[in-house]
């Protein structure tokens, strides 16, 4: 886990800003889930088999018989939110986005600690492939607003239950004469859900995987239809989001996905070059408890964005810095910057003792606008000293008329 300091801190809420834009203009509205949550969600949801579950939840005991951890994920939090209140019953879209920590015990790696952070978006009510497009579109919209270039879209459809009994079958009948030269954790797969082995990153399973049979030639006819009209409304809507790549070895890292999976990679990233990914889950309504609801989402992470992200962020920009001498001069600063900050103003003053020199200085590092002088000199004339910070001009104004014009000064 990390500090986020606020150099960094600037850019990630520019970021941040420019999604809730993008979010907005798509019309989904912001969804805020507790960050702890009963562990038998993940399991319900993500799969008792994932590395989520198995190896990565921050999970502890609450009772004698209630097990909680930290959300490793925020579509399964979504999902219980959406069926606890009620909202499945409605038959209306709903349209959620959510930021915010997760957390998963896993090896440290590049733009991805124990604590990381995610922004993302549910849309649960309809299997329109104008949706999944929607989606992904909604996804590079926040990606080109943040100022990313050079990314990837990789799409791919994984099929559906009617589809996806042929297509494992054939895996197992194509890494039950390779299972020695599996890793461990890709033999184990092979036992509990071998659609997992296509989403390990190792070197040497990777070279079985890319020989293993394709999920394209195994899908039924509707999830067939499905991604074919996935891909035209993608070539179509909009000329920014028509360059993906067909990579039929996604399948994402959860067992809730179904049809239309896809990740958007950045090649500045290494091998763990993901900086968005998401896709359709149409059972996990109905395997929450809830009525049968199509759904389609994605996340994706701040760390990785904001790395690749050439958005420039400033300081924020100071409108008045109080350069006081003296205690009398501080104390009748201190007054009028209250007031100036109760109109919403923003000012600052010197709580160091610095000299003028100094803290003309912290002025200029600030950003200032403006900085207003006043010494005992100035309180004996019954004036402040206005100083433009950019050009340097000053002018003395009437200590009595100082809050009125400084509400006023541009």
């Amino acid at each position: 886990m990390k500090d986020i300091l606020p150099e960094e801190t600037r850019k990630w809420q520019a970021i941040e800003e420019k999604a809730r834009e993008v979010f907005h203009l798509y019309g989904y509205s912001e969804i805020r889930t507790p960050v702890l949550e009963e562990s038998f969600l993940f399991c319900q949801s993500v799969g008792r088999d994932t590395d989520i579950v198995q190896k990565q939840m921050f999970s502890f005991s609450q009772g004698k018989e209630r097990e909680i951890c930290l959300r490793p994920e925020q579509t399964a939090s979504i999902v219980r939110a959406y069926i606890e209140h009620s909202v499945d019953k409605k038959g209306e879209l709903a349209k959620y986005y959510y930021s915010g920590p997760m957390f998963r015990k896993e090896r440290p790696q590049k733009g991805r600690r124990r604590q990381f952070y995610q922004i993302g978006a549910e849309a649960i009510g309809s299997n329109s492939p104008y949706l999944d497009a929607e989606v992904i579109c909604l996804v590079s919209d926040i990606l080109r607003a943040a100022k990313v270039g050079n990314y990837q879209i990789e799409l791919n459809n994984i099929g559906c239950r009617q589809c996806q009994p042929n297509y494992k079958a054939a895996l197992r009948q194509y890494f039950q004469d390779r299972i020695e030269l599996l890793c461990p954790d890709c033999q184990r797969r092979f036992k509990t859900n071998i659609l997992r082995i296509l989403d390990c990153k190792k070197q040497d399973c990777q070279l079985l995987i890319q020989k293993a049979p394709s999920i394209l030639e195994h899908l039924c006819q509707r999830c067939n239809l499905h991604f074919t009209e996935v891909k035209e409304i993608l070539s179509e809507v909009s000329p920014h989001s028509n360059h993906y790549v067909i990579n039929p070895r996604i399948v994402r890292g959860l067992d809730y996905y179904t049809d239309t999976v896809f990740e958007i990679t950045h090649p500045d990233l290494g091998s763990q070059n993901a900086l968005a990914a998401g896709g359709r889950y149409n059972n996990l309504i109905e395997q929450m408890g809830g009525k049968p609801e199509p759904a389609v989402g994605f996340s994706l992470g701040m760390e990785r964005v904001s790395a690749v992200s050439t958005l420039v962020t400033e300081n924020s920009s100071l409108f008045i810095f109080f350069a006081a001498l003296g205690q009398a001069a501080y104390r009748e600063s201190y007054k009028i910057m209250r007031g100036l900050r109760e109109k919403g103003i923003a000012c600052e003053i010197d709580y160091q003792d610095k000299s003028l020199k100094a803290q003309m200085r912290v002025a200029n590092k600030m950003r200032a606008k403006f900085a207003v002088l006043l010494g005992e000199k100035e309180l004996k004339k019954g004036i402040i000293i206005l100083r433009n910070m950019e050009t340097k001009e000053q002018k003395e104004i009437k200590l009595e008329d100082a809050y009125s014009q400084l509400r006023t000064t541009k």
